[in-house]
């Protein structure tokens, strides 16, 4: 998993309420058991015409959002079914960061695990930071998790929460398994004490 600690980026903006998992990335894609081109699918409905061709007014086929690693979307993120697949299509299309007033539980713990950070931000400082993209769309945003902080250029400043051993794996570039192998000798020798104490050895 991708190391996170600071992230400085042009920001995209999504504004649609209670994107759930299927328009992240549609169920006809989740046979794939690889994260290789899964950013080629994500929002496929919404980003391609009948023959494949991009829709030029969807705001992802745009030369900004292919420089943008942070999402800002409407209320409610990521609902809807259980898939791992939706944050795999969101980083393999490039983005590091989504920001939205909540996240469905599910979403946001598969999104920790695979190297994307949700932000949660109150209604009034996602109206901040609309209003702010949409008056200055190339204002870079820098998120630094180790303070769990965001600050935009001549723009909003604020704070975040996320779960502390999620908060350690990112900043680490571990999963939960990466996390524990980290133990491995400390976990041999206790097993190997445990055994002869047991009278096993």
């Amino acid at each position: 998993m991708a190391q996170f600690t600071t992230l400085n980026s042009r920001v995209v903006l999504l504004l649609v309420n209670d994107i759930d998992t299927d328009q992240i990335i549609p169920a006809r894609f989740l046979k794939a058991t690889d994260k290789a081109g899964m950013g080629d699918h994500l929002f496929a409905d919404w980003r391609y015409e009948g023959d494949g061709s991009p829709k030029t007014d969807f705001v992802l086929n745009t030369p900004a959002a292919r420089e943008a690693s942070i999402l800002l979307a409407g209320d409610n993120f990521g609902c809807g079914s259980s898939r791992e697949h939706a944050p795999w299509a969101l980083t393999a299309f490039g983005f590091r960061a989504v920001i939205s007033t909540s996240f469905a539980d599910i979403f946001r713990n598969n999104a920790m695990k695979n190297g994307l950070l949700p932000i949660a931000v109150d209604k009034a400082m996602h109206q901040s930071l609309i209003d702010h993209f949409q008056r200055s769309p190339a204002s870079p945003m820098t998120i630094d998790l180790r303070s769990e902080s965001f600050e935009v250029e001549a723009g909003p400043t604020g704070t975040f929460s996320i779960d502390p051993f999620a908060r350690t794996c990112l900043l680490n570039g571990v999963d939960e398994l990466g996390y524990i192998l980290r133990f491995e000798s400390q976990i041999a020798a206790f097993e190997i004490a445990r055994s002869v104490e047991g009278g096993l050895a």
